[in-house]
């Protein structure tokens, strides 16, 4: 049976293969920092290793519920911060007039589609922690 195993920062998707007495660990695939189980995963590994039995509904289940915003000092929460402070300097860094002199105008098309689908999601969010029911500290904030 295939399992997640972390191996510093990143997550591995393994499965123990029995050679000779001993047990071997078999990489099936390198899911990064932020483990994710996508079909792309699934098509790959499938392609790759047909005859390893892989339980995809209980793997998405166990990578979905490891992120632990719960605690504000995880690594994953230090993380997420980290990630938005920097993204917030960078957009603030961002302006019109140097998209439109460079020299690959796909790459400032790219900017602008990504720009447009991180406003919907941060909208999108932001709704959600609107319409959540809050405790503590967050029942005195207003998002927006």
């Amino acid at each position: 049976m295939a399992f997640l195993r972390r191996k510093g920062n990143a997550f591995y998707l393994v499965h123990n293969v029995r050679k000779g007495g001993r047990v071997r660990q078999l990489h099936l695939a390198k899911l990064g920092e932020r483990p994710r189980i996508t079909d792309d995963v699934v098509r790959q590994v499938s392609r790759s290793h047909p005859f390893v039995d892989v339980n995809w509904s209980r793997l998405r289940e166990e990578v979905n519920n490891r992120i632990e915003l719960y605690d504000p000092t995880s690594f994953q929460v230090q993380k997420l911060v980290s990630t938005l402070r920097t993204l917030n300097l960078d957009l603030a860094d961002l302006f019109p007039p140097l998209l439109d002199v460079s020299q690959a105008p796909e790459a400032g098309q790219e900017i602008i589609t990504q720009l447009r689908l991180l406003h919907s999601t941060v909208g999108v969010k932001l709704d959600q922690f609107d319409r959540a029911p809050r405790r503590g500290m967050l029942a005195v904030r207003k998002f927006r």
